[in-house]
């Protein structure tokens, strides 16, 4: 079976992603503001990178590479398009997260926002494992209303079948499964959206040797 992500256009994503009435596409914009900035760190990939946002706020300076990872490949041409300036940092690699681990690069940082609800907590686990990362940042949407979990929008069905790979989100699951392998909770952020969900910001540090890895 085809992932349903390779049948929906980036500008139909976009364009309901940033409307008023769900607001994702800002939230998200501005949490990876921060993500990118509070770690000592000089790589991260960004899981489920799609078109793209949140990368003009990589500082060149601080970051050697960042990999864009994706099962779309027109979402990662895209995002390689509009940022030019991250020529010879930004790495974009096509990769079916729920399917394929091994591909995937070690690095300091994952960034991970709006993707674990289409791969699993299993899925999620193999690939932190694979990657090994210091820190590990996930945006989790929390929804009030859990068989409406799409925003109501014009580009509602272009989602319809996402429900065959969408899981339910919590945040409590999601720690506890990140404290078995190996990850501290060091801070959560919560920002409200409209149609009663969340974007919730979860960020773990890898512990070592039984002591979590000195922090900011």
């Amino acid at each position: 079976m085809s992932n349903p992500w390779n049948e929906i256009r980036l500008e139909d994503y976009e364009n309901h992603m940033k409307m008023d009435s769900v607001r994702q596409l800002q939230t998200m914009n501005s949490m990876m503001k921060d993500q990118f900035d509070a770690y000592p760190v000089s790589t991260a990939a960004v899981l489920g990178v799609a078109g793209g946002n949140g990368l003009e706020h990589v500082d060149p300076d601080k970051y050697k590479t960042i990999y864009g990872i994706d099962i779309n490949a027109e979402y990662l041409k895209a995002a390689a398009e509009r940022y030019p300036r991250l020529e010879g940092i930004l790495e974009c690699r096509q990769v079916d997260l729920a399917e394929e681990t091994k591909a995937l690069p070690h690095t300091e940082l994952v960034i991970a926002n709006l993707l674990i609800e289409y791969i699993g907590y299993e899925a999620f686990r193999k690939v932190v494992r694979q990657m090994d990362p210091k820190y590990v940042s996930c945006g989790i949407q929390i929804n009030t209303d859990e068989k409406n979990w799409v925003s109501d929008s014009p580009y509602l069905h272009v989602f319809d079948d996402l429900d065959e790979i969408h899981h339910q989100m919590d945040e409590r699951t999601l720690t506890n499964i990140m404290e078995e392998t190996g990850y501290e909770k060091i801070l959560m952020k919560k920002e409200d959206l409209p149609n009663g969900k969340a974007l919730v910001r979860v960020d773990y540090v890898k512990k070592i040797m039984g002591h979590s890895v000195s922090h900011p």
